[in-house]
């Protein structure tokens, strides 16, 4: 039951509510920015594979059997790295899910727009702490830590009298374009997350030195700040996240959990017309499917048919691909913050109540007067 309280704990600091001064000026930048065109229309999709339920033991104890359900455990060779970076800051960036969760809702939008996994904003984490003024030792600069050179090439503006790498939203474009062109030449995330770091040409180099494409095996032929910026990253991801995602991955841990997913069985359910006109996304949180049906104006029935078992298995594997009608899933996007917020109380006040009320055994323990 205490491990059943720390968990609920755990998942109601994700949805605290941002400072409101802060909320109001990125909200003023969300409807002034985000209905403009991007900066580039030549985006190339990137392929959003499900997130695994990743079993992190020696940090996250209790994990319930998942009956079946695909996992990928943290690479051990994280594990020391990431339980370091936890301890020293863990605080800060649980504070962090608070004031920054408006300029995570920009940057969701941005990277969905691009075809990219939402994950990739805690680049922005590792880069500058979400500073939009943040300078390094060699001359990055911006939330995304753009080099003149880079930055250009990318599309943004930077000479004496403008610096566009100090724009959120455009340096988020163009940061999004960056990752997909990074990605269409390695197609893994963490040789990304490095090239992203380091420049393409030390990941090359260590591809060829190590005559392996994966991180693990070629990590040490990289520059040291570059294979720790991968750890990094994947230790925040924890930290914010609870878990591991796809960005965590390897290539090949990767097509192993696309193979062996199936956290979402509906096409069984749905005709070749409803799974044209339905849109996929992976959440994370614990949703509840009667809450999400409210919101939206759909009927229970036809949201199990398009998602079957889904209390069941977001319980169990925290992770599901949700799938609704295209119009049905606008709404819930949305509304999905007010949806995972009253879907939290209501697990909440059936916890509080769970507490108060005694059991059979208490009460046939209970003495007579």
């Amino acid at each position: 039951m205490r491990f059943l309280f720390t968990i609920l704990i755990f998942i109601s600091t994700t949805v605290v509510t941002a400072q409101q001064s802060t909320t109001d000026s990125i909200k003023d930048l969300s409807r002034s920015r985000l209905n403009q065109p991007p900066i580039d229309s030549t985006i190339t999709p990137v392929a959003i594979a499900t997130d695994p339920k990743a079993g992190f033991k020696d940090l996250f104890v209790g994990k319930p059997e998942e009956e079946g359900l695909s996992q990928v455990q943290l690479n051990p060779r994280a594990i020391s790295f990431v339980d370091d970076y936890m301890a020293k800051n863990k605080k800060n960036l649980e504070k962090l899910k608070g004031w920054g969760r408006p300029y995570f809702d920009m940057i969701d939008a941005v990277l969905t727009y691009h075809g990219l996994p939402r994950e990739l904003k805690y680049l922005a984490v590792i880069e500058s702490y979400l500073k939009t003024y943040a300078v390094s030792w060699a001359g990055a600069v911006g939330p995304w830590q753009f080099m003149p050179e880079t930055g250009r090439r990318m599309g943004l503006k930077v000479n004496a009298y403008i610096d566009e790498r100090t724009d959120y939203y455009k340096s988020t474009h163009a940061a999004a374009k960056y990752l997909s062109d990074l990605f269409n030449i390695y197609n893994d995330w963490l040789l990304v997350i490095a090239a992203y770091n380091g420049g393409p040409g030390n990941v090359d180099a260590a591809i060829r030195k190590s005559k392996s494409r994966n991180f693990w095996d070629l990590q040490h032929y990289l520059p040291a700040e570059s294979r720790d910026h991968v750890k990094k990253f994947i230790a925040t991801h924890y930290i914010m996240e609870g878990d591991g995602g796809i960005t965590t991955l390897t290539k090949d841990e990767t097509d192993i959990l696309k193979q062996a997913s199936n956290v979402n069985p509906a096409a069984k359910n749905l005709s070749g017309v409803e799974l044209t006109n339905s849109k996929v996304q992976a959440i994370s949180g614990r949703y509840n499917s009667l809450v999400i049906t409210k919101h939206i104006l759909f009927s229970i029935t036809e949201f199990n048919r398009y998602n079957p078992d889904f209390d069941k298995l977001i319980t169990h594997n925290g992770k599901y691909e949700l799938r609704l009608p295209a119009d049905k899933m606008e709404l819930f996007m949305a509304k999905r913050y007010d949806i995972l917020n009253e879907s939290l109380q209501i697990m909440l006040d059936s916890f509080k109540q769970s507490l108060s009320t005694p059991t059979k055994t208490q009460l046939e323990k209970k003495p007579t007067k």
